[in-house]
């Protein structure tokens, strides 16, 4: 009673969505041809043999016949099933063709996929940014409420025009990743090493969100995809913010109760996942930031630790991804979080990271 229910069905789905581009209703038509021939296939099938068991049942009188082959029945199971597969094959082959058809496209977006966020480079326009999940921590740790959005909302989402083809480059910086957008009807793999293509054509304007597809470590629950469509008018607008915001960053002094709060909120986006909320670290996985020798020793080698990474380890390389006032934020957190202040201002060094700290930095490499 409770499935028949009106309230049930109208809460149940069990379905592909047609999308917003011409690709992904290429795939929910295949999908659905297929499937219906696939149920007549059944039908058939199972009708023969149901008709089979009731009609030639030992019970009703019918006796075995005595033969062990038949020609006409061998060609006829050979080739039967031989012109399904190939009256399936033609359009599911037009279909991956259209799919990887990514001539005469008018904007090629680079898209790379580190742990766990993705990094959109325009490539006409020598501009970029990283986009991460933007949900609180408290509400994933179930300190607060979830909002409607939760674990799919992102702090800076991929921009893109409507009604303009769009080519899609997709790597990896580390792991393999895999870039999901169901409205879209696109699935791609991100390999290190590699770019692999895809195209979309988005139609109406909107938020479409998606995933990582691919289990790349144990952030990978937080690494969403939001992309918001606009007109080509609004798209440019958009563009020429954003080219601007990039160029006019203040890198003026902070206090250090500033760096503390900022770099705190970036922490908890970009190094929580592995160091933990604790500073504690994973042992044996990933070092302890509380009281551990970087975090407490020279604010050099801090420095350089978080802009180039560690080799060999999981340690990112957060030049590329940190401007110098968010690098000098999250270092100067690291450096007074958990009771490390005592132990820096012990060791005699520097507790607290400047922007133009960063530029001297990078200026003496």
């Amino acid at each position: 009673m409770f499935l028949c229910s009106s309230l049930a069905q109208a809460a149940y789905r069990l379905d592909l969505s047609p999308g917003v581009t011409e690709v992904s209703r290429k795939i929910y038509t295949l999908h659905h041809m297929v499937l219906w021939i696939c149920i007549a296939i059944g039908i058939v099938v199972f009708s023969v043999m149901f008709y089979a068991l009731v009609k030639h049942r030992k019970k009703a009188g019918a006796r075995a016949a005595e033969f062990h082959e038949n020609i006409w029945v061998e060609i006829g199971w050979m080739v039967v099933p031989l012109l399904i597969l190939v009256a399936l094959a033609i359009p599911a082959t037009k279909t991956l063709l259209f799919m990887h058809d990514t001539e005469e496209s008018e904007l090629s977006v680079k898209i790379t996929g580190y742990q766990w966020k993705w990094k959109y480079d325009y490539m006409g326009d020598n501009f970029g940014f990283f986009s991460e999940l933007s949900t609180p921590q408290e509400a994933i740790q179930g300190k607060k409420e979830k909002g409607e959005h939760y674990l799919l909302e992102v702090n800076h989402p991929l921009v893109l025009p409507v009604h303009q083809k769009i080519r899609l480059l997709v790597t990896s910086n580390d792991v393999i990743h895999s870039w999901w957008v169901p409205a879209f009807g696109v699935k791609q793999d991100a390999i290190p090493g590699f770019i692999n293509e895809a195209w979309i054509k988005i139609e109406k304007p909107g938020t479409y969100r998606g995933q990582c597809a691919e289990l790349c470590g144990r952030g990978h629950a937080f690494m969403p995809i939001v992309v918001v469509a606009k007109t080509a008018t609004d798209y440019q607008k958009w563009l020429s913010e954003q080219k601007l915001a990039s160029l006019t960053i203040d890198l003026s002094s902070r206090t250090l109760e500033w760096l503390q709060r900022e770099g705190k909120a970036i922490y908890e986006k970009n190094c929580m996942t592995c160091h933990q909320g604790t500073g504690e670290g994973v042992p044996g996985a990933f070092p302890a930031l509380k009281g551990g020798r970087v975090a407490t020793g020279p604010i050099k080698q801090h420095i350089q630790t978080v802009l180039w990474g560690v080799e060999g380890t999981a340690m990112q390389a957060f030049k590329e991804q940190l401007n110098d006032v968010e690098l000098a934020a999250v270092i100067t957190y690291e450096r007074n979080a958990w009771g490390n202040d005592v132990r820096v201002q012990h060791n005699k060094t520097e507790p607290l990271v400047q922007p133009a700290d960063i530029q001297s930095y990078l200026k003496k490499q």
